[in-house]
């Protein structure tokens, strides 16, 4: 890194660091800084940068992660609450309620696999009870599955109704738009659950932007493909769950504390602090 422009401070630092962060993992960090193919660096360029880089998406990932939580906890009881309403504790595995049944046979499958290995007291609970011939009720079973396993069940689902019904709960018109919010998201969590680089990331799946929304919304639209998109969606999402929830004051301190980031390789357009979504 020397040889090739990066000044290193305290060599001993760098050491201990790089002990403990594989190189491979923090030349994400670096490479904003790199000027040619060959990976020289920019003048003026340091390692104490790119740890600085390194530390704000630590710290953005533990914000994000936990915000996906909270919206994960809400989609989950409103898929029990709402669906169990009209199609009973077993809803689950009623193939007629399946646009896909290869999707279908795949979720169940995902969703044994969750139950077998489960060490829940409610499930072992259930199990002395009742046996472990049949499927614990959908209110039982559902707590052991996946934000991405919810994603792909509502995403599923066919009563179109019930889905609008849901996604207007939270303020979102139509349930397509709920659905490309929920697979950005599911794509995201797994970014941070595996402790992946999510600051500059170019998203692989885009939420849908509308226009306009009930609630406060943006009115710059961004591009789709790049964080701040989906914090839109996020914020917009957890303002339907919780109107007090700390989310954007959090936000809003991470990047005071943080001042040198680029928000701009994250797609925060100019002036994006007085949107109504955002403002403080």
């Amino acid at each position: 890194m020397k040889s090739r422009g990066l000044s290193i401070t305290d060599e001993n630092k760098a050491t201990t660091f790089l002990e403990n962060v594989s190189y491979f993992r923090f030349a994400a960090y670096l490479r904003p800084m790199e000027i040619d193919a060959s990976h020289n660096y920019k003048p003026g360029s340091t390692f104490e940068n790119a740890v600085f880089l390194y530390d704000f998406d630590v710290h953005l990932r533990h914000l994000v992660f936990g915000a996906i939580q909270q919206i994960e906890i809400s989609l989950r009881a409103k898929m029990i609450n709402q669906i169990s309403l009209q199609y009973g504790a077993m809803w689950f595995i009623n193939s007629t309620l399946a646009n896909d049944k290869h999707k279908f046979s795949d979720n169940l499958s995902t969703l044994e696999r969750e139950l077998n290995r489960s060490k829940e007291e409610f499930i072992k609970e259930h199990i002395n009870k009742y046996g472990n011939g049949e499927y614990p009720p959908v209110w039982k079973l559902l707590e052991l599955a996946s934000f991405g396993c919810l994603t792909k069940l509502y995403f599923n689902f066919t009563d179109n109704k019930i889905k609008k019904s849901i996604a207007r709960s939270y303020g979102v018109p139509q349930h397509e738009i709920l659905e490309s919010w929920m697979k950005s998201m599911n794509v995201l969590r797994n970014a941070c659950a595996h402790h992946s680089r999510v600051w500059n990331r170019v998203m692989a799946v885009m939420p849908q932007l509308p226009n306009h929304l009930s609630s406060d919304w943006i009115t710059i639209k961004p591009s789709a493909n790049k964080l701040y998109a989906i914090l839109c969606c996020l914020q917009y999402w957890l303002n339907a769950i919780d109107s007090t929830n700390s989310f954007k004051n959090e936000l809003h301190k991470l990047l005071v504390q943080y001042p040198n980031i680029d928000t701009s390789a994250m797609g925060f357009p100019s002036g994006w602090q007085n949107e109504p979504l955002w403002k403080e």
